[in-house]
């Protein structure tokens, strides 16, 4: 499974590329709004760390205004996915930009009627949202696994790209469940490493260790 990671920090970005975790990268525009910084600008400096895909989002609503905006965004660098929303309009761009050659994510994706009409549009990704199916009640991991079986009944191209990705939990359970991508927040990856077996095991090695009276170095 791919890692995306859910962030415009370019120092975190850096951190977890150097360490081979960053597959690519998403952004939307409350992750912009954080950020403090210009789309364009922090989006080409996030484009030149990690060649793998990088989402950019359009931002109006209706599908001439997004086709315009995605291809403004895509002339940024050769690694850039135009980000659209999984609205009729967003489908009709959708449509446009994918058959202009650029890569496109389908964002905002809640049901498997959506991720299916965003595949026949040409989506390279789709992105339904985990987290905030589950904070209506609704189980988001569910909704990954009864996409990959549309998408494996019928052969569709488009990857899944586990989105609003919370937990270290949330992580496995889309590897499980066959996500081709996940996103999610730098400190949600580095959780990955945590385990309190591994942190209690390490506690007793520096104890026995001491009373050795040994050094390596």
């Amino acid at each position: 499974m791919k890692f995306f990671v859910d962030t415009a920090d370019v120092d975190a970005i850096r951190e977890l590329n150097d360490l081979g975790m960053v597959d690519g990268v998403t952004t939307n525009p409350s992750i912009i709004l954080k950020s403090g910084r210009d789309i364009m600008e922090v989006t080409r400096e996030i484009c030149s760390i990690t060649s793998g895909p990088v989402s950019a989002e359009v931002v109006s609503m209706n599908a001439e205004a997004m086709i315009a905006e995605g291809r403004k965004l895509a002339e940024i660098a050769e690694n850039i996915t135009v980000k659209v929303p999984l609205t009729w309009d967003g489908l009709k761009a959708c449509k446009v930009l994918s058959g202009e050659g650029k890569m496109v994510n389908v964002t905002l994706c809640f049901s498997v009627n959506q991720a299916l009409i965003a595949a026949k549009a040409g989506a390279t990704f789709i992105s339904p949202f985990i987290g905030r199916l589950d904070d209506i009640n609704l189980d988001g991991m569910e909704l990954i696994s009864d996409i990959r079986q549309v998408y494996d009944n019928y052969g569709f191209e488009t990857q899944i790209l586990a989105a609003s990705v919370r937990s270290a939990n949330h992580v496995a359970q889309c590897a499980l469940v066959g996500a081709d991508v996940m996103t999610a927040p730098p400190a949600v990856i580095k959780a990955l490493a945590n385990h309190v077996l591994t942190d209690k095991g390490l506690e007793q090695f520096e104890k026995d260790w001491a009373k050795t009276g040994q050094k390596i170095l």
